[in-house]
């Protein structure tokens, strides 16, 4: 089952760092073999994330999110998105945007590429960090009957009951990281809004059309069966329209989480090729086959715990972004940040797991 899930991954670094070879020498490889395991690191809170949504959709659409969805992750993202940021805020074209990403110039100094995007870097933070903050909020202000910080959580679910207070608080973290932080409050408060409503619209539809097949679902099962269903079944499997969706929440939530790790790059190289082949052949890939491998043994089931801990890494790295617009965040700690999130998680989890099975111990002995 591991040979099958990260096959294709093993297949693709090898090839990725045999390409790096043959176009830099040892240094290309080494510099590749880095940026890797960089998005890898910075990205694990996003592979449980990703698993959440992923176990929700049919086999054919999770086939879609592992083949289209790595098509767009490593060259939409890791290569032509640095493209086209470059180009829109330099006023250049693609092609002269390309030339100057071939020409490797130090990043510090102005008018390259990698200084371009560095400049860049406060929209690109708003963007993200706004709609990442969205997903943290909607998850910590919704009620729910397993909760991992239960001091922090229980008290965050009775105040998420005042209709739209994610907007409300996300709006004013927006205000005060324009105000206090940017030096262009204008652009960055575009930028932000933009990512508020980019994840606003993708997850309301992908909620509205999953409420909608499983409507219909329910509907053709009556005759079948009167027994009441409950937990997910391979008929409760988003399809469609609803898949379709998801599909596109799922690639604008990875663009979210590749934005710490594209700017991030630039501290290491500013090669485009290398950082396609590190973030995106190598990086991305195995981000994904992390995720199947979620799905497929159900890890997030038995580690109940793993969920909440990916999402307040998600809030931590939203905050890191918004942050980072006016503060400079080393990439160590984000990645630090989300490992910390996900370690305490599975460890909690591994901790309830056994207090379960003690407790159950107990009761057969006792009966």
């Amino acid at each position: 089952m591991l040979l099958r899930i990260f096959g294709w991954s093993i297949g693709v670094t090898f090839a990725s760092l045999v390409v790096a070879y043959f176009y830099g020498g040892w240094n290309a490889l080494a510099l590749c073999l880095i940026l890797g395991v960089l998005e890898v690191s910075l990205s694990f809170d996003n592979a449980v994330i990703n698993a959440t949504v992923l176990q929700r959709m049919s086999d054919f659409w999770q086939r879609m999110f592992l083949t289209v969805g790595v098509i767009i992750a490593v060259f939409g993202m890791r290569l032509i998105f640095p493209l086209l940021i470059v180009g829109i805020t330099a006023d250049l074209g693609p092609i002269e945007a390309l030339r100057l990403a071939m020409e490797k110039g130090d990043p510090e100094t102005p008018g390259t590429y990698g200084y371009l995007l560095n400049q860049a870097h406060p929209q690109i933070a708003a963007f993200g960090g706004m709609f990442l903050l969205m997903l943290f909020l909607d998850f910590v202000f919704e009620d729910r009957e397993i909760t991992w910080l239960t001091w922090l959580e229980k008290p965050l679910a009775k105040i998420g009951k005042l209709d739209q207070l994610a907007v409300v608080i996300s709006g004013i973290a927006l205000v005060l990281t324009a105000e206090l932080l940017a030096d262009d409050a204008a652009t960055v408060m575009v930028a932000g809004v933009l990512g508020m409503v980019t994840y606003i619209a993708v997850n309301g539809l992908g909620s509205l059309f999953e409420n909608a097949a499983g409507g219909e679902d329910e509907e053709s099962e009556e005759g079948v069966s009167g027994a009441a269903r409950s937990g997910p079944t391979e008929v409760a499997k988003a399809t469609g329209k609803a898949a379709f969706f998801l599909f596109l929440y799922l690639e604008v939530l990875d663009a979210s989480f590749s934005f710490d790790g594209v700017v991030g790059a630039f501290a290491i190289t500013a090669d485009p090729i290398i950082i396609a082949l590190g973030l995106g052949f190598i990086g991305a890939m195995f981000v994904r086959s992390i995720t199947v491998f979620l799905v497929r043994k159900g890890t997030l089931s038995e580690y109940i715990y793993l969920e909440h801990g990916a999402h307040w890494a998600i809030g931590a790295l939203a905050v890191i972004l918004l942050v980072s617009i006016g503060v400079h965040v080393n990439e160590v700690v984000t990645g630090l940040v989300g490992v910390a999130f996900i370690g305490a998680a599975f460890i909690t989890s591994i901790m309830r797991n056994k207090r379960h099975a003690d407790e159950e111990h107990v009761v057969h002995v006792g009966a």
